[in-house]
């Protein structure tokens, strides 16, 4: 069975609070290893053993021990970085590389994006 498709229906016996903050990381001489962000969350999911593995005992995986590992997980990336700040340092660099450009276009480019620093007094 997919470790993923195993992870989504063991983590449904789970209360829908504790279900979202963990993950099944493998499953591995009949032990089933979960992953957990804080030992808070890691010490919730412990009381729940008895359940993991009569779930996985009925879904063909079965399993004699639950192995829980504090990692944390890394951050949610469906919603876009904010946008950088340019320190006026590299954007003062930026200027004067432009202005020893010969060609417009390319010189054009470092000037905009020189002008994301937060000072734009040497903006030439």
């Amino acid at each position: 069975m997919a470790l993923s498709r195993l992870d989504l229906q063991l983590r449904s016996v789970l209360p829908e609070a504790l279900r979202a903050h963990v993950r099944l990381a493998d499953v591995r001489a009949l032990r089933l290893v979960f992953l957990a962000p804080t030992p808070a969350v890691a010490s919730r999911l412990r009381l729940h053993h008895a359940e993991l593995l009569a779930a996985a005992g009925a879904l063909c995986e079965p399993g004699t021990e639950l192995i829980v590992k504090v990692v944390p997980f890394p951050e949610d990336r469906s919603s876009p970085p904010g946008k950088k700040h340019l320190p006026d340092a590299a954007a003062k660099h930026l200027r004067n590389a432009a202005q020893s450009l010969s060609d417009h276009e390319l010189r054009a480019l470092f000037l905009e994006l020189a002008s994301q620093a937060g000072d734009d007094n040497g903006a030439a």
